[in-house]
């Protein structure tokens, strides 16, 4: 089986429509909220709320996915976003806009939470083995071109015609996605449910966690450390930029919106270096040396820290925090194509969706409170907003020194 079968090649094509949609939605709203409020804690609470659906359906996804046909999942999922988009596009002139905003958010990122791990599963039945690292690597950096694209587009969109445009073109990539994944043929057997709905759910996630705390351990040891990560890390980065670069920096107002824009595409660029790279050194890369890679990502982050401490220079600073984040995410996402390719070749196919599901939510659980935390710290540190920063990469950089020793078990 080579890797670019019609069907995987298929998969790619419909995750690059679906993801650059994804990537500018997620873009688009919670900037509209920061815009409408000014104020980070509110931003933090409502994304942290937005996640938690991600948290809860994801399991409920990993189960799915072993169960129904996955490309089937896809093509519903993809349908139905695209369907909320225009519920809340008809809506949003009404009142209540925030809790309208509130719950499209948390619907959105929930059927995310549901959808990934059907395109994880799909991998191992479409490509071979030793194609795993490659083809993680390929829908890592899909995402991240998708992410790349999203946010500098929806910038510019945004900044020259406002919200609704920018709904428009996500609604329209999510309807393309689905029919293009119409027709995906994924192989799919049937298992047997054993009892009811409850009953297989419990069973089925009883079992996934058996894999991963008894019969591979260090998998169920590096998701926690994972978890760590996310809550002092990938929270801190999630909610500090936004915030510091339209609300913080000294820019020019009419700029803020599409210098954020271009940030966030520079993360996106970042996740993109990292999955070409994890691609390209795929040979090279040994899981037992993964805690390196996050060591660099938690160093990364005290010069974000120093600059703001430091200098006064809006432009100047905006330029330390993109590059910095810009090198962060290269980091990260070469260790999570590592990470995700261990455990696809580790987990039996019966296992791999509900294993995969299982991990995602352990290692997402940290995030919304991460969120929350975050977006309380910078409204009370206004001015020394430094602070919140190097107090996130003293508590990365102690997470990621203990857990060198995780991944040098990994074999």
């Amino acid at each position: 089986m080579k890797l670019f079968s019609k069907d995987f090649t298929l998969v790619v094509i419909g995750q690059i429509i679906s993801l650059f949609g994804n990537a500018t939605i997620r873009f688009a709203l919670p900037l509209y909220l920061l815009n409408l409020t000014g104020s980070s804690a509110l931003y933090g609470t409502v994304t942290a709320c937005a996640f938690i659906p991600a948290v809860l359906l994801s399991p409920i996804g990993g189960i799915v996915a072993d169960r129904v046909n996955k490309r089937n999942i896809m093509v519903i999922l993809d349908f139905f976003t695209a369907a909320v988009i225009l519920f809340f596009s008809l809506m949003m002139d009404g009142g209540h806009l925030i809790p309208l905003l509130t719950v499209t958010m948390m619907i959105l990122y929930g059927i995310a939470g549901a959808y990934q791990p059907s395109v994880q599963a799909s991998i191992p039945a479409l490509v071979r083995q030793e194609h795993f690292m490659a083809a993680n690597s390929i829908i890592n950096t899909i995402s991240s071109f998708a992410a790349l694209i999203g946010p500098v587009l929806g910038g510019i969109l945004y900044s020259a015609y406002g919200l609704k445009p920018v709904l428009g073109v996500c609604m329209v990539c999510f309807v393309l996605s689905a029919v293009m994944e119409i027709f995906i043929w994924i192989p799919f057997q049937k298992q047997d449910s054993g009892g009811s709905i409850l009953a297989t759910v419990r069973a089925d996630f009883g079992e996934s966690l058996h894999f991963i705390r008894k019969e591979k351990p260090v998998i169920g040891k590096g998701v926690l450390m994972v978890c760590g990560i996310n809550l002092f890390l990938s929270a801190m980065i999630l909610v500090a930029l936004p915030y510091l670069v339209t609300e913080v920096l000294d820019l020019e107002a009419s700029q803020a919106n599409r210098l954020y824009g271009f940030a966030e595409g520079a993360l996106a660029a970042g996740g993109l270096a990292g999955g070409i790279g994890a691609g390209v050194f795929a040979d090279r890369l040994k899981i037992r040396k993964a805690g390196n890679l996050i060591i660099a990502c938690a160093v990364c982050v005290f010069p974000m820290g120093a600059v703001l401490l430091l200098s006064s220079s809006g432009m100047g600073n905006y330029a330390v925090l993109t590059i910095c984040c810009f090198a962060i995410m290269v980091f990260s996402t070469m260790f999570s194509v590592q990470m995700m390719s261990f455990v696809q070749a580790e987990t039996p196919q019966k296992l791999i969706g509900k294993v995969i599901a299982v991990i995602l939510t352990v290692s997402m659980c940290a995030q919304p409170l991460g969120n929350a935390l975050y977006g309380v710290l910078f409204e009370l540190c206004r001015g020394f907003e430094y602070a919140v920063i190097l107090f996130s990469g003293v508590m990365s950089l102690g997470i990621a020194l203990g857990a060198g020793k995780i991944f040098r078990e990994l074999d």
